[in-house]
């Protein structure tokens, strides 16, 4: 892991594989880490550089800090650290918020990808009351002591059935990041859409799903094919909203047959 300063905060990321390869650059969901990749990374890494970096408050990187988070902000992020990996296009994989980034890449940055490969992510998600409730509750009662009640709805349930070390584990990392980060991260998922404002762009985009989540049901990801000019939607049959974690080889095979 090693860590860059973008714009006065310190953000934790890794890059590896061979500087001549293409590179990918991947975004976790909310309350989780770029550990959520490392079981792709066997399947990326013989033909592709992978850039992956923690949010703010969440794995080792800074709390945000004063104001407000945007998804401005996020995909500034991304920008720098592809920058600092010396590529001026790139393709992107972004699952949930980080699906969020992707659609504020493809509506102001869609010169600079390769592709964009979205999962379990929506031009809306939830709704304002939602995650003002969410983040109030968060500011007052701790991450880690919200974490028995998100993490669950995080998988589907037969994941925790073959592995009952999942949901202890990732309690365990939601509980370490920062609260007002999260928080404010909440805030931005109510307070921001893209509705109307992906169309029409020149980017290959991919659209994934799990047809056992919660948080953004395959309607919801039907929704946004349909504001990205009907990009191309999968919807896993048994996987929750993490399939980076559930279905790691499924999702590799089918992140490939894309980027390749």
């Amino acid at each position: 892991m090693a860590f860059l300063n973008i714009e006065g905060r310190s953000v934790a990321y890794r890059l590896l594989g061979a500087a001549a390869n293409p590179l990918v650059v991947l975004a976790h969901p909310l309350g989780m880490s770029q550990a959520v990749w490392d079981d792709l990374l066997p399947a990326l890494l013989p033909r592709y550089r992978v850039l992956t970096w923690d949010l703010p408050g969440h794995g080792a990187s800074q709390a945000w800090g004063e104001g407000p988070i945007t998804p401005a902000d996020l995909a500034a992020e991304a920008l720098a650290l592809a920058d600092h990996a010396g590529a001026e296009r790139f393709h992107f994989v972004g699952t949930s918020i980080g699906g969020v980034v992707g659609q504020q890449l493809i509506g102001e940055h869609a010169e600079r990808l390769l592709s964009a490969t979205l999962t379990n992510t929506g031009a809306v998600i939830g709704t304002q009351e939602l995650w003002a409730t969410r983040a109030a509750r968060v500011r007052e009662e701790g991450l880690a002591a919200m974490s028995g009640e998100i993490v669950p709805r995080w998988f589907a349930p037969a994941c925790f059935e073959a592995n009952p070390a999942l949901k202890p584990g990732w309690m365990t990392q939601m509980g370490r990041g920062d609260d007002d980060s999260y928080a404010k991260l909440c805030e931005m998922l109510g307070g921001h859409a893209f509705t109307g404002r992906l169309s029409g762009k020149p980017v290959k985009v991919r659209l994934l799903g799990g047809s056992e989540d919660l948080a953004t049901p395959p309607a919801t990801l039907e929704a946004l094919a349909a504001e990205l000019d009907g990009a191309p939607l999968t919807i896993l049959d048994g996987v929750g909203h993490v399939p980076s974690v559930e279905v790691p080889e499924r999702f590799a095979e089918m992140l490939l047959a894309t980027l390749d």
